[in-house]
């Protein structure tokens, strides 16, 4: 970092992964196609997606969406669920147990009474981790907690919406402790997943595997075919009706894409 606040590129080092999803749509007059792909960060050990039980309120579809893009890059996911403290029926407890029953690793945080933060800060240690979000869920918070130093800004939630406010306006690297990295990103309202095929979208469900190659055909759109594995297992209640509900969020959003 010069004086002024400019830097320079010293050296590019080879891409191992990425984390992306498709760029906003544009429909300009007269042109059609795939959305474009926007790459939200490279080279990156796990990603840290945060979610929060009130303020705004738990949304296990845009976690689902998240974590399929996150299991599409082949990068270890750690799934935080931050203000336990508003969650006074204990609901947060059911999502824990169905994505940790999934083999993700999973904390349930408290800020102001500082639950769960060195546990998940232990689990930091010498990687580069991405942390990814909806706006107003506390990711800030969460960061300056854990490493004081950072002096993040900290957004607030809007009282019209009960969604967060954009404090993070872009993607940036910070080192936090000798060997730990952060990338702190702008927190989002919706994301879709890119480079997913229809076809290949129950792959990167975890509840599906154990079935996916039981359906009767190999083409299964797990949707309304006879002899669907993962329909029968819905139904048996060994994958649950939330995570299927955003399989089928997920694949018609993929559909939506197509005739774009």
């Amino acid at each position: 970092m010069n004086k002024d606040g400019s830097g320079v590129i010293n050296k590019i080092f080879e891409r191992k992964n990425h984390i992306s999803r498709k760029a906003p749509k544009v429909k300009a007059a007269g042109l059609r196609g795939e959305r474009l792909e926007q790459v939200i960060a490279s080279n990156i050990d796990s990603i840290v997606i945060i979610t929060s039980c009130q303020q705004p309120k738990f949304n296990n579809r845009l976690l689902d969406r998240l974590i399929v893009a996150a299991e599409s890059s082949h990068v270890e996911i750690l799934i935080v669920i931050n203000k336990i403290d508003l969650d006074l029926d204990e609901e947060y407890k059911k999502w824990l147990a169905i994505y940790s029953g999934l083999g993700y690793k999973v904390f349930a945080t408290c800020v102001k009474q500082n639950l769960g933060i060195d546990d998940l800060k232990q689990f930091l240690k010498g990687k580069v981790n991405l942390f990814w979000g909806q706006s107003g869920v506390g990711k800030s918070s969460l960061l300056n907690k854990m490493f004081p130093k950072l002096s993040l800004k900290i957004g607030e939630i809007s009282e019209s919406t009960s969604k967060g406010k954009h404090t993070t306006v872009t993607s940036k690297l910070i080192k936090a402790d000798n060997d730990t990295f952060l990338i702190d990103t702008p927190g989002m309202r919706e994301i879709d997943p890119y480079g997913i095929r229809e076809e290949d979208l129950g792959h990167y469900f975890r509840d599906f595997i154990p079935f996916i190659n039981e359906c009767k055909f190999n083409t299964c759109t797990h949707h309304h075919e006879p002899g669907c594995a993962i329909l029968n297992a819905v139904e048996k209640g060994m994958i649950t009706k939330e995570r299927y509900k955003s399989y089928l969020n997920l694949r018609d959003s993929i559909e939506d894409d197509m005739n774009f």
